[in-house]
């Protein structure tokens, strides 16, 4: 990214800048049996749709930044469009600069009206997901900005510094699994270390940082043998990224594991991973109890599961070559929905029927699986 582009962002003007995901750029892939085009139709489609639901407009002419459609797109677009960015990657870089920018004049995404606690969780998820996107962005450019240096003291103003959960932020609650649940507040910190090592300039040694990222390290050390399978998918993920947060034995160990869940058919189903006992509060037993959809809980294989555990794995550095792997990724190859583009992808928390609303966890799905199917790993 040229200099002037950076400034132009930066007074709000221009915004010709070439998007970056955690991908890197467009890589070269084997789509004999997906079609890229029709995925880049669906995943655009859908940030559109999300940036004018009025569902996910804020004050100040913004909009939420959601972990089930906006941050994945953001993620995964730039690994299946090599001609620069889409207007929505640059709406999305523009709205989430706006926040920043504006930091203390706009208000939480949620406030306590919708709940007890729901201002302060709106605010640590929505600084690192800043934090991310921002971070992601400058990686492609090579020089860290005005404006992620802000998002990043905004995210480190908001770390727990007390508690059963220092070391990790405030973390939106709406016994949504797998993003919004009491288990979810692991699944934020794992984002926020993602920022951290995929900031250009060496920022994860930048000595100003040095005790945050320590509690930061700590808090993913001590709870992660606790979390669902699907938790420590996204920390294998997230150590590839962070050098020295697990050992290669626990790496290994998380590898195995994850691999040890692979179904017959070569994809993992996300009922069996994306949640614990320990972790489910009583109301989201309630709803999983009185569900009326029961096909997600007979274990099929879905495409949010696969692709997000065969991305981590490729992370991790585990080979094409392996036989699993493989069949992970063949199993991606054949169930994309080519007649809209999307992976198949279900709500462990509602049954929705194919609505707009009904879409997000395939919006994830198409994401990740993209991200797996490119190669787009991000490891030298």
């Amino acid at each position: 990214m040229k200099s002037e582009s950076r400034t132009a962002i930066r007074l709000g003007v221009g915004l010709l800048f070439p998007v970056v995901c955690l991908a890197g750029p467009a890589a070269s892939f084997d789509h004999s049996s997906w079609n890229p085009k029709s995925a880049a139709a669906y995943l655009d489609r859908r940030a559109q749709w999300w940036m004018s639901w009025p569902g996910a407009a804020r004050d100040h002419d913004t909009y939420c930044i959601s972990c089930h459609t906006a941050l994945p797109y953001v993620l995964s677009r730039s690994a299946l469009e090599d001609h620069g960015p889409t207007p929505e990657q640059l709406r999305i870089l523009s709205n989430v600069t706006k926040r920043v920018r504006l930091w203390n004049e706009v208000e939480p995404s949620y406030s306590e009206k919708v709940g007890p606690n729901k201002a302060l969780q709106s605010r640590g998820t929505e600084s690192v997901l800043n934090a991310l996107i921002l971070a992601s962005f400058d990686a492609q450019d090579g020089k860290l900005s005005d404006e992620t240096n802000a998002a990043f003291r905004n995210m480190w103003a908001l770390q727990r510094t007390t508690g059963s959960e220092i070391g990790a932020w405030p973390w939106l609650n709406f016994d949504n699994e797998p993003f919004e649940a009491n288990d979810s507040v692991f699944y934020g910190a794992c984002l926020a270390a993602i920022a951290v090592g995929t900031a250009p300039d060496n920022y994860r040694v930048v000595p100003e940082i040095q005790g945050n990222v320590k509690l930061l390290r700590d808090y993913l050390n001590r709870e992660h043998a606790r979390q669902s399978l699907g938790n420590q998918a996204v920390l294998l993920w997230t150590s590839a990224k962070l050098p020295g947060l697990l050992t290669a034995k626990e790496q290994g160990s998380i590898a195995t594991e994850l691999l040890s869940k692979q179904q017959s058919d070569g994809g993992w189903s996300l009922s069996s991973l994306a949640w614990t006992w320990r972790g489910s509060s009583p109301k989201w037993l309630a709803k999983l109890w009185i569900r009326s959809e029961a096909s997600p809980f007979e274990g099929k294989s879905d495409g949010y599961a696969t692709g997000m555990i065969a991305y981590a794995l490729e992370q991790y550095g585990l080979s094409r070559d392996n036989a699993q792997l493989a069949r992970a990724l063949e199993w991606l190859r054949r169930n994309q929905i080519q007649t809209e583009g999307r992976w198949p992808g279900y709500s462990l928390n509602h049954a929705h029927e194919q609505s707009a609303t009904g879409l997000f966890m395939s919006d994830a799905a198409t994401a990740y699986a993209v991200l797996a199917l490119t190669g787009a790993s991000g490891r030298p």
